[in-house]
Order: C-alpha cells, then sequence, then structure tokens
C-alpha cells in the first residue's frame, strides 16, 4: 500500500480488499484458478512485484501453488527463483517474515546470488503463513518496493496475514472436499464388491408386470391363468398395494376380450352422484354443467374388461344400481330413460373385509354374491419375502433407467429390506427404494442409506410389533405363543419348529432376547431350543 496514503485510506482499502478475496475464494471449488485470484486482485491493492504462494506437498516441503508474473507450469521448471528455504521457516514457525534487505538475508541469498534481479530492483520480501487453527502448511509471499516507510510495511504484513488466513481456510476445505470424495470412491469401490446382481426369472405369459417367484404368488398365477378365459366376475381380495390393479389388468390381457378396452374406475375417489355418472354416463341437461351427451365406463368398456377398484367403498343406494346392472346387463344413463345393453366383464377388488360389512348391513349381501363369484386373494408383502429381492431390483433397474444412473443394492441391503414388515406392500416397497435411490449419494446402496435404519422412517410407525418390545423395523411372526415343554434327550428335532425359530431370529436381527419375546419364551428357552436344533448364531 502506497505511503501517500493515509491510515483510513489503508483501512478502507484493507476491508474492500478482503471482502473481495472472501468473494473469490468462496465462488468455485477450482483452488488454482481461485489462488492465482486472489494474487491478482494483491496486486491490484499492493505496489508488488511477485506474488506466491505455496503449499506443502506431502513430504511437508513447500511447493508452488500459485504466482503471479509468470505462469505457473513456467514457474515450476525453475523459471522463478524462489527463496524455498525462507518459506519453509515461515510455515515451520508460523511466524511472519518481513526482509527489507534480501542481500543481508541467508535465507534469500541463493536468489539475488544466481543473478535473480530481486536486490537490483530494491525490492523487500514479506512472507506470512497459510493456516487456520493447526499448523501451518503454507505460505503466501510478496515482493515490493523498499523504498516504503517501515510502517506500510508493517500495515502490508496485517493484511496479508490476514489474506492467509482466508486462504488457509479455503485450502482446508478444498482438501476435506477431496478426502471425503476420495473416501466416498473407496467406500462405493468396496460396496461393489458386495453388490447382488439379480437375474430377473423368465416372465409368466400375460403376467409380465407382476413381479413373484414365491408359492403365494404362483397360487395367484395359477389362478389367474385359470379365470381369465371365462366371463365370470372375479374379486380380487388384499391389502392396499398388493398389486391387485396389475392383476386385473393381466386377466384381461389373458382373456377372449384382450383386444378389447380396458378401463378402470377407482369407485373411492368419487362421491355417489358422481360415480353414477362416471359408470353410467349421463344425458345433456341432466345437471348442472352436463352441456352435452356422455357415455360412461360401462358403454366404454363394451365388449371389453371394466374393472372397479374399491368396491367396498361404495354406498348402500348405489350399490342396488350397480346390481340392476350385474344382473340384468341393462342400464339407463343419469337424466335419461333409454335403457342401454352391455356386454362387459366385471373385475372388482377391495381391501375390506366384505363378510363383516355384510353381516353388519353396509354391503348387500345379494351384490356380494354377484361380485364374489371368483375370489382371488393378493397375499401381503410380508407374507412373501423372497419376492422382496426381485421386486427391489425391477423398482432400481426403472429408478436407474428413468434417473440416468448405474445403482445397485448390496447383500445386507437386501436383508433389511427383507426384514422390514411393509404395511403398504409393494407400493411402499418402490416408495422405499425410490425414495433411497434418489438420496444415495454414491453409486451402491447399503443398509445404512435406508430410512428405518437411522430412525427417520415414519411409516414404520404402521409396522406391527409390540409396544416397548421390538423395534418398528421387526414384524411379529405368526407363532404360537405358548412355549413348548421341554422335549425327552431322545426326542427328535421337529422341522417346523427349527423354521419358526430360523425365521424369528431373522426378523428380530438375531437378537435372543428379542426373539424370544417374539415366541412369548425366555432367552434360556430360546437359547435351549437353538442348541437343539443346531442353529449357528449369525453376526450381522
Amino acid at each position: 500500500m502506497s505511503s501517500g496514503r493515509t491510515k483510513a485510506d489503508d483501512s478502507e482499502l484493507s476491508l474492500i480488499g478482503i471482502y473481495e478475496i472472501g468473494k473469490v475464494l468462496g465462488s468455485t471449488l477450482d483452488l488454482d484458478k481461485a489462488l492465482h485470484d486472489v494474487l491478482n486482485i494483491l496486486s491490484s491493492y499492493l505496489d508488488m512485484r511477485h506474488g506466491v504462494v505455496v503449499l506443502a506437498d506431502d513430504e511437508g516441503h513447500p511447493a508452488l501453488a500459485a504466482v503471479t508474473g509468470m505462469s505457473l507450469k513456467l514457474a515450476r521448471t525453475g523459471a522463478l527463483k524462489y527463496p524455498f528455504a525462507a518459506a519453509a521457516k515461515v510455515i515451520a514457525t508460523g511466524s511472519p517474515m518481513l526482509v527489507a534487505d534480501p542481500a543481508a538475508e541467508p535465507l534469500l541469498a541463493e536468489c539475488v546470488d544466481d543473478g535473480d534481479d530481486l536486490d537490483d530492483e530494491g525490492v523487500s520480501f514479506l512472507c506470512v503463513p497459510i493456516k487456520t487453527t493447526d499448523k501451518p502448511f503454507g505460505a503466501l509471499s510478496i515482493e515490493r518496493p523498499r523504498d516504503a516507510a517501515p510502517q506500510g510495511f508493517e500495515r502490508d504484513l496485517r493484511f496479508l496475514t490476514m489474506v492467509g488466513t482466508l486462504i488457509g481456510q479455503t485450502v482446508n476445505l478444498h482438501r476435506k472436499v477431496i478426502a471425503d470424495r476420495e473416501q466416498l470412491m473407496e467406500d462405493n469401490a468396496r460396496l461393489r464388491k458386495q453388490m447382488v446382481h439379480i437375474k430377473p426369472t423368465a416372465p409368466v405369459r400375460g403376467l409380465e408386470d407382476v413381479i413373484g417367484t414365491s408359492p403365494a404368488m404362483a397360487h395367484v398365477f395359477a389362478q389367474v391363468q385359470q379365470a381369465a378365459p371365462s366371463k365370470a366376475t372375479v374379486l380380487l381380495r388384499g391389502e392396499s398395494g398388493t398389486g391387485k390393479e396389475r392383476i386385473a389388468h393381466a386377466i384381461h390381457v389373458l382373456s377372449p376380450r384382450a383386444a378389447k378396452p380396458f378401463v378402470k374406475v377407482n369407485c373411492a375417489a368419487l362421491s355417489e352422484s358422481v360415480l353414477e355418472s362416471e359408470l353410467f354416463g349421463h344425458e345433456k341437461g341432466a345437471f348442472t354443467g352436463a352441456i352435452g351427451e356422455r357415455k360412461g365406463r360401462f358403454e366404454l368398456a363394451s365388449g371389453g374388461t371394466l374393472f372397479l377398484d374399491e368396491i367396498g367403498e361404495i354406498s348402500l343406494t348405489f350399490q342396488s344400481k350397480l346390481l340392476r346392472v350385474l344382473q340384468e346387463g341393462e342400464f339407463e344413463r343419469v337424466g335419461g330413460t333409454k335403457t342401454l345393453k352391455v356386454d362387459v366383464r366385471l373385475v372388482a377388488a377391495t381391501n375390506r373385509d366384505l363378510e363383516a360389512a355384510v353381516k353388519k348391513g353396509e354391503f348387500r349381501a345379494d351384490l356380494y354374491y354377484r361380485l364374489n363369484v371368483v375370489p382371488i386373494f393378493l397375499p401381503p408383502l410380508r407374507d412373501r419375502p423372497g419376492d422382496i429381492p426381485l421386486l427391489a431390483a425391477h423398482f432400481l433397474a426403472e429408478f436407474n433407467k428413468e434417473n440416468g444412473r448405474s445403482l445397485g443394492l448390496t447383500h445386507r441391503a437386501l436383508q433389511t429390506l427383507e426384514r422390514c414388515a411393509f404395511p403398504g406392500n409393494v407400493r411402499e416397497l418402490e416408495n422405499c427404494i425410490t425414495r433411497t435411490a434418489t438420496m444415495a449419494k454414491g453409486e451402491v446402496i447399503d443398509d445404512e442409506a435406508f430410512s428405518c435404519r437411522r430412525e427417520t422412517c415414519l411409516s414404520s410407525t404402521l409396522w406391527p410389533h409390540h409396544e416397548h418390545d421390538e423395534p418398528a423395523a421387526m414384524p411379529l411372526p405368526t407363532f404360537a405363543p405358548a412355549p413348548p415343554p421341554p422335549p425327552a434327550a431322545d426326542d427328535e428335532a421337529d422341522p417346523s419348529e427349527r423354521e419358526r425359530l430360523i425365521q424369528a431370529m431373522e426378523r428380530c436381527g438375531w437378537v435372543q432376547a428379542k426373539a424370544a419375546r417374539l415366541l412369548g419364551l425366555t432367552p434360556r428357552q430360546i437359547g435351549y431350543a437353538l442348541k437343539k436344533h443346531d442353529i449357528p448364531i449369525r453376526e450381522l
């Protein structure tokens, strides 16, 4: 800073300089560019010649990181005669260095003796450490005219010290980012070795969109293939999210009506008046807003299949109207008098206990019998854990395709999924995979990536478990609670009992105390049972 400026001027310029340098350092992760730009800013605020930033290498020796007056590449070839010994002393001691006459300083003598014009131009050498709160790991130095007053040097030294601190914070952050990235790459490389490659099974014709190889799903597939060619009404039963709509579509595809429309309606999403108009259509002027004739879903599905989802939610009044269509195959549009006949194959679905609803008078018995011609029960996901790896791989493959990713699942990740109850069934599993994949930082999903492992899975509150007993991620199996009497020494082990023990231990993460509570046993009894059946304890 020129000696002609006042103290107030220097103070204001220092603040502006620090502000500009802070903006540069915070605007990019390109460290080389940031350091070069900082030196350029210093050149505009200080009467200086060369500016240099050196950072300690892996062995602790100072190495050029940024220079002014020439390219960094040229400087590193030796074109810049830099006093590394002086910079090393500043880094080692953590104290600034001010040399008014380089010729009188042995650490700078080499630069003078080698013909560098450092001394001939009458310049002084100022150098400050680059550090944060730890040991210095670099130095910032400038050369400036020697004719400045001593107090000018002191102000410049304080200014450079602040700049050195800013540089230190930026370099430290940059190194942490690099270290984190390298650690992430190492973790991904390690996890990639643990990735499970799941080979999809050959799909059943007409059921390509329904994934499952479990005995429960094999039974469903057999029922669908048996019922599809007929005209019989099919009632799909099962919890929400078990794939009833896909099964309904498969029935249509496998039927002689496959070339005709497949029309679906969610009965729970519409009010009674709107549902009547949707299903039966309406005539022009039938109600306010009916500006024209409109065909209903029954007409649109003529010759094909009509899928009525959530059939258990319709009102008693509308049940009687639907019953007539099913019995007679005819109806009138809302506001119309003309009777229309249709040929429609009906597939209905519900997650309600219709039998209980009939007993309570909430659902017409005659409609129930009309719908419940061929009932097909879809198993909840917790009853088919063997299908979870296939489903998870399928949903992850869809996510990868849509988002240009190449994520994979580890064996531990699949184990975590298989231990979940999934009250939302396949739909919840899909959401879980999508959510976890979206938030994945690397290319591999391990067990720690799931919300349930970080106790942030809100749907875990819906999972069945003993309050204050089992963790939310461990569903209750259906075991007989009463402990069996101790068998005689010569009793043979019961294979079914062994399977129940293994299933309980797997769902409880191989923690004996938790499995004992699930089975209604004491820890001592479950320990005995494990030894009896020769079941080794697994480490997870």
